[in-house]
């Protein structure tokens, strides 16, 4: 099996798309951060979710080649000596794009699959299909499978009573087929728009003659897909959650309560005036405008001072959450410091001026 994804916590740099989806990042620039990022305020979570699916398919191809290997290595002990190499290869099939390191591994996933599309007599479900009378089971879900998970119930540790759960080649082709038509073909539930030249190669591979299901089938479009959330999303995502730590629900109830609070103030402040009140009464709209300007600032700015300095961000609309991704923990804490020194000078110009300027009794 292959290792969970380790999180590089010492990077001196912001974490780049690639790095968010294979899991090696932490709050507030992980996974889960980029997908309510993506649902609820770019409004293209289909675009992120079928690159999930896709890279679950491949996870499920991953587990069905390495069952067959191992079904292989039992019927032929000589062969052992190959199986630590070719079980290197199924653990570090490429997820990513296809430029990226590893997809030599994904092609050659991708090359098997297809030589076993018409032989599969060492199939593991082909010793189930002899006793079952053609009975098939119930099929795994490629949207909740985590082959690296070792409570997963296709876990190789786990004993023969699981077999039911193990992936076969007609599970490979409903995964394929349902990425088809959830995601791909016009009119499709969560269709997202690619060129018409990957679908029509996409869905020739899958409905035609060849009956492909393979992982590389879809690398056109996986590449597609990531180069536009690379271009239009993933910047955004940066700016929101790398360099400030408030979502637009709360951006926009500060603006408003700070707005409000502003002009509450400077009413306030020009009665106290004209009624020629002594300063000290009129100290009191220093409570006002401090609030107004601190809010007013946090929405300008995306970020709460506060909240960054004691290390936390915020993931929805007043769940918060404490950073763990140092880079940005030191970035957020110099915005913060800087955003705080322009706060001070602007509050305790605004209170001065209402404070101090002479009164007059109208």
């Amino acid at each position: 099996m292959a290792d969970s994804p380790t999180p590089d916590l010492h990077r001196n740099r912001f974490p780049n798309l690639f790095e968010v989806l294979s899991r090696k990042t932490v709050a507030p620039l992980d996974l889960f951060s980029f997908y309510i990022f993506m649902r609820d305020q770019q409004r293209s979570v289909d675009y992120l979710d079928f690159w999930l699916d896709v890279s679950q398919h491949l996870q499920l191809c991953r587990l069905y080649v390495r069952r067959l290997h191992r079904s292989v290595i039992e019927d032929t002990p000589d062969a052992e000596k190959t199986s630590k190499r070719s079980s290197y290869i199924l653990d570090n099939a490429g997820e990513g794009p296809s430029g990226e390191k590893g997809n030599v591994s994904d092609q050659r996933l991708s090359a098997f699959l297809r030589s076993d599309h018409g032989s599969r007599q060492h199939s593991p479900q082909n010793s189930q299909s002899s006793n079952r009378s053609g009975e098939r089971p119930p099929r795994p879900s490629f949207m909740t499978l985590d082959t690296n998970s070792p409570n997963d119930s296709s876990s190789p540790a786990q004993n023969s009573s699981g077999d039911n759960s193990q992936p076969r080649r007609e599970d490979l082709r409903a995964s394929a087929e349902k990425i088809l038509y959830t995601y791909l073909l016009p009119g499709s539930e969560r269709e997202i728009i690619i060129p018409q030249s990957i679908l029509a190669d996409v869905q020739e591979a899958i409905e035609g003659p060849d009956q492909r299901s393979d992982p590389e089938l879809f690398d056109a479009a996986k590449d597609y897909v990531f180069q536009a959330m690379e271009r239009d999303a993933f910047p955004g995502f940066l700016q929101s959650k790398g360099l400030g730590n408030l979502v637009p629900q709360s951006m926009m109830i500060r603006l408003i309560i700070g707005l409000i609070s502003f002009f509450g103030a400077v009413w306030t402040s020009f009665i106290l005036i004209f009624l020629d009140k002594s300063r000290a009464t009129r100290a009191w709209i220093i409570l006002p405008f401090t609030v107004a300007i601190y809010l007013i600032f946090t929405h300008q700015y995306m970020l709460d001072p506060i909240l960054a300095l004691i290390g936390y961000s915020e993931y929805t609309l007043m769940d918060f959450n404490r950073i763990r991704e140092l880079f940005v923990k030191k970035t957020l804490n110099a915005r913060s410091l800087t955003l705080l020194g322009m706060f001070f000078v602007v509050d305790a110009a605004v209170c001065c001026l209402f404070i101090f300027v002479p009164g007059k009794r109208l």
